[in-house]
Parts: C-alpha cells; structure tokens; sequence
C-alpha cells in the first residue's frame, strides 16, 4: 500500500469504549483511517463490530474517548441489512430515490458503476443478494462519499459474486479516491482485499497490515492459522507476475504457464 500523508486523515478514535445495562461492548478502541484506504474490522460474532460502526455514525450515542471525524466529510452508508414489505411493490429507481430526490441520469449513473443497470426498473423485492448488495452500495454511492462505510457487504452473495464485489470495492477507490471502512466475516477473500485490518473482541486484538495480522498471537486465536496460509497464496495470485515456461519458485506454488 502507498503511503497515505497524515493531511489526508479522515477518521480518528481514540480510547472508545462503550457500555450498555451494565454489559461493556467496547473497550479502548483506537485506529486511524486516511483518504484512499480500506479497513476491514473483522471479529468473531458478538465483538462489537456493527457497534463500533454505529457509534462511528453518529447511530449509538453515549460512548466514551474521542471521535474525530474531518470536517464536512461525506459518508456513504451501507447496512448489514434492510427491511422490505414484501406486499408494497417499490423499484429500484424509486427506491433508491426515497429519502434523497436524485435525478434518473445520476441514479442511471450510480446502478451503471457498480453493474446494476439492468435491475433499475425491477422490484426490489425480486433482485438476488448479490443485484441487491449492489444496489444498496449504488444509493451509499450517491452521496458522492469521502468514506464509504459498509457493514458485511456480502452477505447472502455466493462466492463468485463476493469476489466480484471485493474486486468493486477496490474500483471503486481508485476511481473515486474515497475511503472504505467495512466490517466483514469472509476472512479469506476480505484479507487479501484490504490495506488495513483492525480485528475486535470488544477490545482491540491487534491491526496492521493483513500480512502483520495473520500472524498475530490473537489472531490466530480466534481464527487459526490457515487465514495466513490462504492471504499468502491470494496475494501471491495477484501480485507475482510468473516467467513464461518457468516452475514459480515461490513456496506451494507449482503454476507453470505455456511456452509463449
């Protein structure tokens, strides 16, 4: 990842805890996030990662330390999940108009970026999980977001489409220069995605690079270390450009491409 100048800060906690009827959800949580990153907050069920998320949003009041978001900055939301009435018939478009008047040519416009056109006049209610993550990242999209905060984007989306829609993400980012605080499950895909990781367990188990996080005693305490064997051959398959007709050299790989 490139060097991101500290003028470039957009979200700063520092010390945040979080207590409710007596049970404590977060405990001194502090990371920083900078203009053109992805963060991922990864945890088992229960650590507290919507939560932090919502406190993050303005959505849980009431916790303690500092939150320091940079002025006027832009936050595009997408939720875990949302509720729909089935008997109420609501398309796309107007969906995605319901609490903002967009115009058609900037919804158009936003269904076209994350490859949902086609579903514009559909009913919500009839789209697959992976055409309705879309469709909720394209309303996060038309706030024109400085940050884009999503809570398990891929939920209900099959492998393939998760894949597609990390692969979005990081689109998404490099042609917009916003950044992208999300909370997911899917370590395996999300870990080679990310810049940066921030795992919880109501409190901070550890964050860094994917790469320094794998290997973290914590970490491989909730998840084991097979997520570590996993990122190193993700990366490898992105990044390691192999000599045709030569045996990879890199461990556990035996990919050997044709003789051009």
């Amino acid at each position: 990842m490139t060097a991101v100048a500290r003028t470039e800060l957009l979200l700063r906690l520092q010390g945040i805890g979080l207590e409710v009827a007596g049970r404590r959800l977060l405990d001194d949580i502090s990371f920083d996030l900078y203009q053109r990153q992805i963060l991922t907050i990864v945890g088992p069920n229960g650590a507290g990662k919507t939560t932090l998320l919502r406190v993050i949003l303005g959505l849980l009041p009431g916790a303690g330390g500092d939150l320091w978001l940079r002025p006027g900055l832009r936050i595009g939301y997408m939720p875990q999940r949302i509720a729909l009435d089935a008997t109420f018939p609501l398309r796309v478009h107007r969906f995605l108009t319901l609490t903002q008047h967009y115009s058609r040519p900037q919804v158009t416009q936003a269904l076209a970026e994350v490859g949902a056109g086609h579903v514009a006049e559909r009913a919500v209610q009839a789209l697959s999980g992976g055409e309705l993550q879309r469709v909720l990242l394209a309303r996060a999209l038309l706030r024109q977001p400085d940050l884009l905060v999503l809570d398990e984007p891929v939920q209900g989306v099959d492998v393939q489409g998760q894949a597609e829609l990390y692969a979005l993400l990081g689109r998404l980012r490099d042609e917009r220069g916003c950044a992208i605080l999300l909370v997911s499950h899917d370590l395996h895909l999300v870990m080679a995605a990310t810049d940066r990781v921030v795992c919880l367990n109501q409190h901070l188990c550890c964050k860094g690079t994917p790469e320094s996080v794998v290997h973290n005693p914590e970490f491989v305490a909730l998840f084991g270390p097979t997520i570590g064997q996993s990122l190193a051959i993700y990366r490898h398959q992105e990044e390691h450009a192999h000599d045709h007709g030569q045996t990879c050299t890199v461990p556990n790989c035996q990919e050997r491409h044709p003789h051009g």
